[in-house]
């Protein structure tokens, strides 16, 4: 909005030319994120408490030490995705379709996971929605996505990090494809946040690398440069993107150890599937998987636990996901906590440098 109303006039004020970048927006839409949830979560936390709404219910089958928990408000999420949809409306250039597509996604995941919070907290249960009906929104979601994608004549190739002349024509198949990342990185972001400050840091880290990579594909030289698919307007997205890491350090603020509240299902879900989403049109779905190494690994854990003991009646970790298992070896929940958090920058790290080697 601000973009459309003031860059117009850089022809009587010069100064105002400096909204033509992506980089000054994406800087304003991160203090802008940063600054909202800083001033509004603790507004919200009051409200949640002097409302009388519940806090979260802590699961029977967990660490012992969570009993403490019980009773945190969550939703924090909520604040959140308020920044990120006010700083992308204020700043992003909206005659761009990505935006508009991303803040779909990222909005209609939100649902589904204020859904299965509200469920949780209103019959302090902490199963919330069934596992199907999660998933039949998500894939839903999903779908609607890669439709939106391919009806605006988006590529369907798939492009191998390392293998520049490499792309494999998906067609059809681009639409399982989607729901697999989206639907895959929301519910694996929904696993790791299990801890106080477990998820927000690696949402963070790898919302900045996409920042990134969605700045270098949407300019033309970057992207030919370095090798990058160049889609026009997908630039646009770094301010999106700028917004989440500016949101999570804001609301870090709050969730860090011990929470004053918690991002939910109705964060974590739209956070993930956000990621999902905008890796697939950045075409860098593959390095997702290196990027969000800690949300895969969460989920693996989850995966085999659950079908290991199905097949012997035995488990592979103490408890599923990862995280709970080093709180049972012994670990102390701050430790576990910022250890995830190093190994997901340097996983950052490591997809940056796939820039040069194409």
């Amino acid at each position: 909005m601000l973009y459309h109303i003031l860059f117009p006039l850089h022809e009587y004020i010069s100064w105002l030319n400096v909204f033509r970048y992506q980089t000054f927006r994406a800087m304003l839409a991160f203090l802008f994120s940063f600054l909202f949830v800083l001033v509004v979560e603790p507004f919200f936390i009051s409200w949640l408490k002097n409302r009388g709404v519940k806090g979260q219910p802590i699961r029977d089958d967990g660490p012992k030490d969570h009993a403490s928990k019980r009773g945190t408000p969550t939703m924090g999420g909520l604040v959140i995705i308020m920044a990120v949809v006010l700083s992308t409306l204020l700043l992003a250039d909206l005659s761009v379709k990505f935006v508009w597509y991303s803040l779909v996604v990222l909005l209609a995941y939100a649902v589904v996971g204020f859904l299965d919070d509200w469920s949780k907290i209103s019959r302090q249960n902490s199963k919330g929605l069934t596992e199907g009906q999660k998933l039949r929104a998500q894939v839903g979601i999903a779908v609607v996505g890669a439709a939106m994608l391919m009806f605006s004549g988006f590529p369907t190739d798939l492009l191998v990090p390392f293998f520049k002349e490499f792309q494999w024509q998906l067609g059809i198949l681009f639409v399982p494809f989607v729901i697999l990342v989206v639907v895959g990185c929301s519910n694996a972001v929904n696993l790791t946040d299990g801890l106080d400050g477990l998820a927000i840091g690696p949402v963070m880290t790898v919302a900045g690398t996409y920042a990134l990579f969605a700045y270098l594909t949407g300019n033309a030289k970057t992207a030919s440069y370095l090798g990058l698919p160049f889609e026009a307007g997908v630039g646009e997205l770094s301010i999106v993107l700028s917004s989440v890491v500016a949101a999570g350090l804001g609301f870090l603020w709050y969730n860090t150890f011990p929470a004053q509240i918690f991002m939910g299902d109705t964060g974590a879900l739209a956070l993930g599937g956000l990621l999902g989403f905008v890796a697939v049109v950045v075409k860098q779905e593959l390095l997702l998987a290196v990027a969000g190494g800690v949300f895969v690994v969460e989920a693996l854990s989850v995966i085999i636990q659950r079908y290991y003991y199905k097949m012997t009646k035995k488990r592979v970790f103490r408890m599923a996901p990862l995280h709970h298992h080093f709180e049972l070896l012994g670990w102390a929940e701050p430790k576990i906590i910022v250890r995830f958090w190093i190994i997901s920058i340097v996983l950052a790290l490591i997809c940056l440098t796939t820039l040069k080697l194409r």
